[in-house]
């Protein structure tokens, strides 16, 4: 290049530079913590996480202790060892592979109806609240095929808790984008950890409430639409998992029924 070019080029790199450092110096208004609650976005976001972190905390503690309840397929027992460690493998492989393909559908919702950012996900949503329904029919399934199936009918349940718990996966990933959707830089951080805090909140008591009716259930075979003891007390929380995504949703679209990102008048 001649010197002419190379003038231009540096010329241009300080430009840049100077841009950048005029841009980080103009600092963007934080929306202060206590305000954060006023706003119906953040109680949409934390209603979200609310509702179905638990589910998914539940797939993970309690499905280990699901397949030996329920099957008698323990890592103890040497006969069982390998196909409890399958179970297991394939339960979290499922998740993980689904689970990356669910962030996927916003995107084609944009570019394909021009829907903006939060319609988009939230359809994306909508759809993915539908799958954990799935897990309703765990124990049925159990049931009707256990006698011909034996231990391998465990197959069918931890395929169909696999495609619950990638359900969550997809479901949790887009209801973070929410927040960076509806909140200013600078407020995402606290608006996530409410979430994060509401989350815990739900997780705690499910789990608390899981154990406490597990523990009901097998020592008085407590009865449930044709369960007993435990396998009944799995039922009931099964079937919470299975309408917990439809509920939250339906709470966050009644308190932000369309895109409405928080601007700096309104804080």
């Amino acid at each position: 290049m001649n010197k002419a070019e190379l003038d231009y080029i540096e010329s241009k790199e300080e430009r840049e530079l100077e841009a950048a450092a005029t841009a980080a110096s103009v600092k963007e208004k934080t929306i202060p913590l206590k305000k954060c609650f006023t706003f119906k976005q953040t109680w949409a976001f934390a209603v979200g996480k609310f509702m179905t972190d638990g589910v998914w905390w539940f797939f993970l503690f309690w499905a280990p202790d699901y397949i030996d309840s329920q099957f008698g397929i323990t890592y103890k027992n040497p006969e069982t060892k390998w196909l409890y460690m399958g179970l297991l493998f394939t339960l979290y492989a499922i998740i993980t592979v689904l689970s990356i393909c669910g962030s996927k559908l916003p995107a084609f919702f944009m570019n394909r109806d021009k829907d903006n950012p939060y319609k988009a996900r939230m359809r994306a949503m909508l759809l993915f609240a539908f799958v954990p329904i799935g897990v309703l029919l765990v124990q049925p399934l159990v049931y009707l095929f256990e006698p011909s199936m034996g231990k391998n009918v465990a197959w069918i349940a931890v395929v169909l808790i696999a495609l619950g718990g990638s359900a969550h996966q997809a479901w949790s990933a887009n209801l973070f984008s929410t927040v960076g959707d509806m909140f200013p830089k600078a407020t995402i951080a606290f608006v996530t950890g409410i979430g994060g805090m509401a989350g815990g909140i739900g997780s705690f008591i499910l789990q608390r409430s899981a154990g406490n009716l597990f523990k009901y259930a097998g020592a008085t075979n407590m009865p449930f639409l044709g369960f007993e003891g435990k396998p009944a007390g799995y039922f009931i929380i099964f079937c919470f998992c299975a309408v917990a995504y439809l509920v939250g949703w339906t709470i966050m679209k009644a308190l932000v029924p369309k895109y409405k990102p928080i601007t700096e008048s309104e804080y």
